[in-house]
């Protein structure tokens, strides 16, 4: 069966880790695009002053992805707020720790999978079944090209977007006939504050507004995965064709143990304490 795409005029999109960066740039896509769109954020005052950036059709609310029960009062506010069923779920939030393996702590293993992969799991849980009974509807879960392309330094993160691409496709076999487009979006490394203070070198760097725009994209067009830039996807798809020796070499020359080698510690600490922060606030 064909997917119903839903009309993005007046349709509600809800997104996650909304007050900043893709997020943000995510409503302000949809908003642009005649949608109305509730932002969540685990900082709900800056995801208010956000919304407020927007104009009327947007909303702020505090939500922690990691809380079952935050996630469907995220959902019912943007319900009750703008007078309509949910027609699209951005599954945006999303922390990358950085450092070697052998030295990442096991509290900070957990959050990222709490946040990356059970923060999504929560949100499709939720969203999907009034979507399945509508027969229309959309989520799109914002993952990245590594959870096809494993990066020295990002282990952990890895794993997590493995699973995001996973779920993801899996669920997508499962509600196709509904209707209901379930699909992700894969950026490379995009310059907002989950990469600060790591040199990319080489490495292909996106803006925010790129990837808010493939968000869109996969509303519209029903596509399963889009990567962000394509050429990008490609590579990362031909890589397990090329003999290790090979891309080991590739692998060496653009630098790919950046996230471990290159990294300013006194920019990065600013937004790994963060993080910490907020795990330590979730007890």
């Amino acid at each position: 069966m064909s997917r119903t795409r839903p009309a993005l005029d007046d349709a509600l999109v809800a997104v996650t880790g909304a007050a900043r960066g893709i997020g943000l740039a995510t409503a302000r896509a949809f908003v642009d695009a005649g949608a109305c769109v509730a932002l969540g954020d685990l900082d709900g005052e800056l995801a208010a002053r956000a919304a407020a950036t927007l104009g009327a059709r947007a909303t702020g609310h505090q939500l922690d992805v990691t809380d079952k029960e935050s996630f469907a009062s995220f959902l019912g506010a943007a319900e009750t707020s703008h007078g309509r069923a949910l027609d699209v779920l951005v599954n945006n939030a999303g922390i990358m720790p950085n450092a070697a393996f052998l030295d990442q702590d096991e509290r900070t293993d957990r959050q990222t999978m709490d946040v990356n992969v059970h923060g999504v799991i929560h949100g499709m849980r939720l969203a999907l079944p009034g979507m399945v009974e509508r027969r229309r509807g959309a989520v799109v879960n914002v993952a990245s090209l590594a959870g096809k392309f494993p990066l020295q330094g990002l282990a952990v993160y890895n794993a997590s977007k493995y699973a995001v691409v996973g779920l993801t496709a899996a669920t997508r076999l499962e509600v196709a006939a509904s209707g209901v487009h379930v699909g992700a979006v894969l950026p490379s490394a995009v310059r907002t504050e989950l990469s600060s203070g790591i040199d990319l070198g080489v490495l292909p760097t996106v803006d925010p507004e790129d990837i808010a725009g493939a968000v869109v994209r996969s509303v519209l067009t029903g596509r399963g995965e889009i990567a962000v830039p394509g050429y990008v996807g490609l590579a990362v798809a031909a890589a397990p064709l090329v003999p290790e020796r090979v891309l080991g070499i590739v692998r060496r020359l653009a630098r790919d143990d950046a996230a471990i080698s290159r990294v300013d510690d006194d920019v990065r600490r600013v937004y790994l304490d963060r993080v910490r922060a907020q795990g330590e606030s979730r007890g």
